[in-house]
């Protein structure tokens, strides 16, 4: 027993509850990301869109586990030749440009860059299960057409509007809306 020690020990305890509670129900822990992002000010257009991006990129990798794409960098290797397919950089430089260490790369992304990596996801998962593509060799072949796909989809909004849609803009919080957080 201690001071110190104490409100430690009712934070672990309220924490551990709180996830007793996401197991039981799960929307739970939908609703604390969707309520996180929110006071963090991103648009419930983008919450929807990084939900549903999310969504896409689970049934590619459930695809994965599925055809003997078992090791962490295995996942890592297709995610970036789909990544660097469509965007023109790999997912390391996409981060760099945005000033990105350790954070997200998608918490950062704008609305256009989830799209497009949620279209390349979406195509590549297709067409890996149209060819039913096993293994690390075999699901290159659709990790880089399901990004062309998206590239020439991203190229051809580019020559419309005349903007880039992979962008050095990110979402870092600012020291007032951090502090809603805490």
């Amino acid at each position: 027993p201690s001071p110190n020690a104490e409100p430690f020990k009712r934070w672990l305890a309220k924490v551990g509850y709180e996830r007793l509670q996401d197991i039981s129900d799960p929307e739970r822990s939908l609703n604390r990301a969707r309520d996180y992002w929110q006071k963090m000010g991103r648009s419930k257009e983008w919450i929807q869109q990084r939900m549903m991006g999310q969504e896409i990129r689970n049934k590619l990798t459930d695809y994965w586990k599925g055809h003997e794409i078992e090791k962490q960098d295995e996942y890592a290797i297709l995610t970036n030749i789909i990544h660097t397919e469509w965007t023109g950089v790999s997912v390391k430089q996409h981060k760099k440009l945005k000033s990105l260490k350790t954070e997200n790369l998608r918490d950062h992304m704008t609305d256009a860059e989830l799209i497009f990596t949620a279209l390349a996801e979406l195509s590549t998962r297709q067409i890996a299960e149209s060819v039913q593509s096993k293994g690390l060799e075999e699901n290159k072949v659709p990790a880089k057409k399901g990004g062309r796909i998206a590239k020439d989809a991203r190229l051809a909004l580019e020559k419309k509007t005349g903007k880039k849609v992979v962008s050095k803009e990110n979402f870092k919080l600012n020291s007032k809306k951090n502090k809603v957080l805490k």
